[in-house]
């Protein structure tokens, strides 16, 4: 499935948007992948996954899309899951996860 970003789609989006030194953006890219593949896709509500790297190595970006904030939440309390979080905060120097809804979609 691939990341669908539309008001009319009925997902929960999670943008978290992580802080780190140069020196370490690709160990974070690395462990946000790992993370993504071992445990997080396999969590029920799971929809897809993005990881972006800024081009001047400071900042990380996870937009990932859950079925539901109920399904994000179960995630959350998920130990396997939280052992994975830990892991990247322990990289990142702050990271601001927050919830979002899609409101607008503007192209050409």
């Amino acid at each position: 499935m691939s990341t669908t970003i539309a008001p009319e789609n009925p997902v929960c989006t999670l943008i978290n948007v992580f802080t780190v030194t140069a020196e370490r953006q690709r160990e974070l890219v690395r462990l946000l992948n790992e993370s993504t593949e071992q445990v997080m896709k396999h969590r029920d509500g799971f929809v897809t996954a993005n990881i972006h790297a800024s081009t001047d190595g400071t900042k990380v970006v996870n937009y990932a899309q859950w079925r539901d904030e109920a399904a994000f939440l179960a995630m959350q309390a998920d130990p396997a899951a939280r052992e994975h979080m830990t892991r990247a905060a322990e990289v990142a120097e702050s990271f601001e996860p927050h919830l979002y809804t899609v409101e607008a979609v503007h192209s050409r």
